[in-house]
């Protein structure tokens, strides 16, 4: 018997960790950060309740923190097998990882030296060395090309479009067929490919990120068009929270369609995140993940100002020309982006232009939801700046879209569950899954044993 228990990832979008065991062996499909609001990222200090060095492997679907980033406190506290992922994958989880360690060590520095962090000392989850040793037990595989996993299981990935790399997962474990979507991304993007089909599974772990909205059908680019021009125009900058791995590319095409068309004119732009720097450029490296021709990856990567350097990120902020900076991370909870929304959103000519999911707890959904005042580093800084969002350039599929790729299965499974979104988006789709397709399906519970 195979049972399944989400130790993250369940009646939340953050903390993606579900766990299967069979005949004593333990495979953990995804390893993410909890993030958000402070109960839930207080979780991350947490040991899980099973022993790190019990896991006989850990399936990565793909890079992004809250899939991934758990991974060097795993393995810290004992993990030491493999992590199976496309090549994709592991390339973004080492930019990803050991950016995510270096901001914990430069927070904790930050807090200490300013004092405003209850803890004497704060210490940071992990650091860039713990980051480098996770990244030794990184084991890539391709895409469609089957593994053998400890206890018997046999593993198999296929494209989820979303970002580089991204999969979904089948397992198939004592004549029995798993199939988790990761995060599913979008049919008709402009840059990443979509999902592939699955035709069948026993049991199916699908997302519910989106799984209550339809996403906004305009035109990003002419939306991102006209909130440069009115912004600029008032001599205003806008600054947008992106996540460093696929929206800031995405972002970057379609202000270069933008440039092409003849609209924003001069207007600089600044790409200044270094891990989404570095990202940008596997864009030419994994040519098979996306759908940009080789021209159109060159145009894209050339139309920012690239800012890697501390000192240069502090020269924008400096600079009072208009301009657009794009900088890490989407959800405003932490990186460069701050400083510059600690510097601009103060003033009503400037623009915070939010890109995708916004997660209930972090500066992002507090400043969508009309806050007019965030803290950061310590302080409170009043928004008088526009807020702005971009809901069609979410790299999720909406529920529209889930039941799309759902429709690719020739079958039912025999249960599906429905993780990794907040509760009234995974009860939505479990309503509409029953009700349209006549699937039985369970929203999972945090650490509630299913069997299979």
């Amino acid at each position: 018997m195979i049972t399944l228990t989400s130790l993250g990832g369940a009646g939340t979008v953050t903390g993606s960790k579900h766990l299967l065991e069979h005949g004593g062996r333990r495979l953990l499909l995804d390893c993410g950060l909890f993030q958000g609001q402070k109960a839930l990222r207080e979780q991350n200090w947490s040991r899980l309740p099973v022993a790190a060095d019990s896991l006989d492997a850990v399936v990565l679907s793909h890079a992004h923190l809250d899939h991934s980033g758990y991974l060097p406190k795993l393995v810290k506290d004992g993990f030491h097998r493999r992590i199976v992922c496309t090549h994709a994958t592991m390339e973004l989880s080492d930019i990803i990882l050991r950016d995510s360690g270096h901001l914990q060590e430069s927070d904790a520095e930050f807090a200490n030296r300013h004092g405003f962090s209850r803890h004497r000392p704060a210490l940071p989850l992990y650091g860039v060395r713990d980051a480098e040793k996770a990244m030794s037990h990184f084991a890539p595989i391709a895409v469609h090309q089957p593994l053998e996993l400890p206890g018997g299981a046999r593993l198999t990935l296929r494209r989820a479009g979303h970002i580089l790399g991204a999969a979904t997962v089948e397992i198939e474990w004592d004549a029995t067929k798993v199939v988790f979507s990761g995060d599913l991304g979008r049919y008709g993007d402009a840059v990443m490919l979509a999902p592939d089909p699955v035709a069948e599974a026993d049991y199916l772990i699908v997302e519910s990120t989106y799984g209550d909205r339809r996403h906004d059908q305009a035109d990003p680019s002419q939306v991102l068009g006209d909130v440069i021009e009115r912004t600029t125009r008032r001599g205003g900058t806008v600054v947008i929270p992106a996540f460093a791995v696929g929206r800031a590319q995405s972002l970057l095409y379609h202000i270069w369609r933008l440039k092409a068309a003849g609209r924003i004119g001069l207007v600089p732009i600044y790409l200044d995140s270094p891990m989404a720097i570095n990202v940008s450029e596997l864009l030419h490296t994994h040519r098979a993940d996306h759908r940009l021709t080789p021209q159109e990856c060159d145009a894209t990567c050339a139309v920012a100002t690239y800012t890697r350097d501390v000192e240069d990120s502090k020269a924008i902020t400096a600079n009072p020309m208009p301009k657009v900076v794009i900088s890490a991370s989407g959800m405003a909870t932490g990186g460069r982006v701050l400083h510059h929304i600690k510097a601009y959103g103060p003033d009503p000519k400037n623009t915070i232009l939010l890109s995708g999911f916004q997660a209930a707890g972090t500066r992002g959904a507090a400043l969508l939801g009309g806050a007019r005042e965030v803290k950061i580093h310590g302080q409170w800084v009043p928004i008088r700046a526009e807020v702005e969002n971009l809901p069609m350039l979410s790299a999720h599929a909406d529920a529209d879209e889930i039941l799309r790729w759902l429709g690719g299965f020739v079958r039912p499974p025999r249960r599906t569950f429905i993780v990794h979104g907040e509760p009234q988006a995974s009860e939505t789709l479990r309503t509409r899954i029953e009700g349209e397709l006549g699937w039985r399906c369970t929203v999972s519970q945090p650490h509630e044993v299913y069997e299979l």
